[in-house]
């Protein structure tokens, strides 16, 4: 027998080997008792409907809807995200080909951004705060508004919903929040595919029990026609479930994350609080829309109880809202006005730096579906107190927590964390620590989950 015989012999020996350990690994059971081969994922391709999204957010909406695209684009989803805004010619971080309804097209990695029609509202705009903007009826070129309020606007959406889901291949049709709700429902009603609506926040968070019955009418219609729903948190859950009667069992409870794709980053200031750092004040921040849905009024008055006890605290009150002026005023009211700063909507490395400078951060919400912020605080070593009522405080453990309205026990830890650096040194070395574990990647394994399971059910 040749020398070469016996090459052929030994590779088809080692082919035979080889191909038994690939289909024994693949037949192998896992702890979960199904067999590597059965848990392999197939790609799925996911038509999302948001209204913001990064740069061009107002708010926790669009920094979620970054973060979880982000996230799934590495969990085998690929996801056309279409919002309804027109695009601008150039953005940080995408390919900006054409901002035409038709073929307006944004490359972004493993995920493209590829229609918008043209929007100007904000996703928390009520009806009233809409049609009394003047310039929100002309875009900058002229170009007028077609809908005159927020309601038809997404209505408007929702037919431009059923016009993509015609064009664009999908296995899933996802929406963010009652504005994109009806888009994904009429998006379904054309391709017959699986719905997921995600709620962020509802109507009730947002007016108490003074909902606007247009919009709770629609979140009642849009999570009733989704096949699932995602709730940020147990909190929205029962809010979904009591408020607009859908079944527990067809809600699943994903909270939201931190990492480096949303987390505010360093960069070039406008505000200098560094100089009051230096001067010696201690600093105390609050950052989000100045609304009664989130407390604005009880953080002033428990300003006042820590400022009788140490002068050298300043409040920093970063945002805007409808009680912007009102809180103006109830500062100055109580003589506390040299003490309170009110920077306005902070963004960026502006945002960072408050974050960072501040020697604690509070949010006194009396209705917080989850609170991102809380993850952004605590990402950058920033100790929080975090009212009971917010959905976030279901998911951190080394956040102080304290009922919104018990404004005595508010500045009490308030003035416990600023009276003890050693305190505030370990409430920080912990935050950075739980912030490192709760991202964006746990949270498309919770979606990635959901959408997994229509295939067993």
């Amino acid at each position: 027998m040749s020398v070469l015989f016996f090459i052929y012999i030994i590779a088809l020996l080692f082919s035979f080997f080889v191909v038994g350990a690939v289909l024994g690994a693949l037949f192998t059971r896992t702890p979960t008792g199904k067999t590597v081969l059965a848990t392999v994922r197939k790609r799925l391709r996911v038509l999302m409907f948001g209204w913001e999204f990064p740069p061009f957010n107002s708010g926790g909406l669009g920094v979620a809807c970054l973060g979880i695209t982000k996230a799934l684009s590495d969990k085998d989803v690929d996801v056309v995200f279409v919002m309804p805004k027109r695009l601008p010619d150039a953005v940080p971080f995408a390919k900006m080909i054409s901002a035409d309804i038709d073929n307006a097209t944004v490359d972004m990695k493993r995920f493209d951004i590829k229609y918008a029609f043209n929007s100007p509202v904000l996703p928390y705009d009520s009806s009233k705060t809409f049609t009394r903007r003047e310039d929100a009826l002309l875009y900058e070129d002229g170009t007028p508004v077609y809908g005159s309020d927020i309601i038809s606007e997404a209505r408007r959406y929702a037919r431009f919903g059923a016009a993509i889901a015609k064009k664009e291949p999908h296995d899933f049709v996802y929406a963010h929040d009652w504005l994109a709700f009806g888009a994904g429902a009429e998006a379904k009603q054309v391709s017959g595919k699986p719905f997921i609506a995600h709620i962020h926040s509802t109507e009730f968070d947002r007016t108490g029990d003074n909902p606007d019955p247009r919009i709770a009418q629609m979140e009642y219609d849009g999570l009733h026609r989704a096949d699932r729903v995602v709730a940020v948190s147990e909190r929205t859950k029962h809010a979904v479930t009591s408020r607009y009667a859908v079944p527990a069992d067809k809600v699943h409870v994903v909270h939201n994350g931190i990492d480096e794709t949303t987390a505010p980053a360093a960069g070039i200031t406008t505000i200098r609080l560094s100089a009051l750092k230096k001067a010696g004040y201690k600093l105390v921040l609050f950052l989000g829309r100045i609304t009664i849905q989130k407390g604005p009024d009880y953080f002033i008055r428990a300003a006042r109880r820590v400022i009788d006890h140490d002068p050298d605290v300043l409040f920093i009150m970063a945002g805007s809202g409808d009680m912007e002026h009102q809180m103006m005023h109830l500062a100055a009211s109580m003589g506390i006005a040299d003490k309170i700063l009110f920077p306005g909507f902070l963004r960026g490395a502006d945002q960072y730096e408050a974050y960072k400078l501040a020697d604690l951060f509070v949010v006194p919400s009396v209705s917080e579906p989850f609170g991102l912020t809380v993850l952004e605080s605590m990402y950058l070593g920033t100790p929080v107190i975090v009212s009971k009522q917010s959905g976030v405080a279901e998911a951190v453990e080394h956040a102080l927590k304290v009922d919104f309205w018990d404004i005595e026990k508010m500045a009490d830890l308030m003035l416990s964390v600023l009276e003890s650096p050693e305190f505030r040194k370990e409430l920080s070395k912990k935050s950075i620590a739980e912030a490192a574990v709760l991202t964006w990647n746990k949270t498309a394994d919770g979606l990635r989950a959901v959408m997994d399971g229509f295939a067993t059910t």
